[in-house]
């Protein structure tokens, strides 16, 4: 399946405090279930409504993402993992103390909420808590937590700018958000809880 070319909007989000608006321009596409490129600590990441299965299926066209490759969820404040997940062991709480938010993205078992496109087909749901204000910042405005793999068509390198997102996505997705370079430049560690 083809993605038809769309104009892609480019705003910018580098200081929170004087591009605020456009966060909320951003977030409003996501609330229109659209695909935004976002950026993260780590990498862009290709958001989406983590619980609208249309806009999650938009993340695997625009990719170009295998089906049996789970999404990753991102949320913007810590509670809302006990939302999505169940049997959160003890230890999980040391983890988050020490590393959340922040670049380490933890699998846990999911709650129903959490749909198998997500998971694709799993028990478990991997979740991040990013450090990144911005990101963060997109989340809060969506009123939704946000499914977001890496802003980069499957098989290329991961993104670490908004002009890479630009290279890879222009006509592909309505809108990225340029938050500058991603100050880590490398995808989240992985822990299973």
């Amino acid at each position: 399946m083809t993605v038809n070319s769309i104009e892609t909007e480019i705003l910018e989000v580098k200081d929170l405090n004087s591009n605020y608006e456009n966060v909320k321009k951003g977030a409003e596409y996501l609330k229109k279930g659209e695909v935004v490129a976002i950026p993260t600590e780590t990498v862009y990441g290709l958001a989406a409504d983590a619980f609208n299965e249309n806009a999650i299926k938009k993340v695997f066209q625009v990719k170009g993402r295998p089906q049996d490759n789970p999404l990753l969820v991102h949320i913007h404040k810590l509670e809302q993992v006990y939302d999505i997940c169940k049997d959160i062991p003890q230890e999980a709480k040391k983890v988050f103390d020490a590393f959340w938010p922040g670049s380490v993205t933890l699998i846990f078992n999911k709650k129903e909420c959490i749909s198998d496109t997500v998971t694709a087909g799993m028990d478990t749901v991997a979740v991040r808590f990013p450090k990144s204000e911005i990101a963060r910042a997109v989340i809060k405005e969506s009123g939704t937590l946000l499914v977001a793999p890496s802003a980069n068509l499957s098989g290329k390198p991961s993104t670490t700018s908004a002009k890479h997102c630009i290279n890879d996505l222009s006509g592909k997705i309505p809108c990225i958000l340029d938050g500058g370079s991603c100050s880590i430049g490398l995808e989240s560690t992985i822990i299973d809880m």
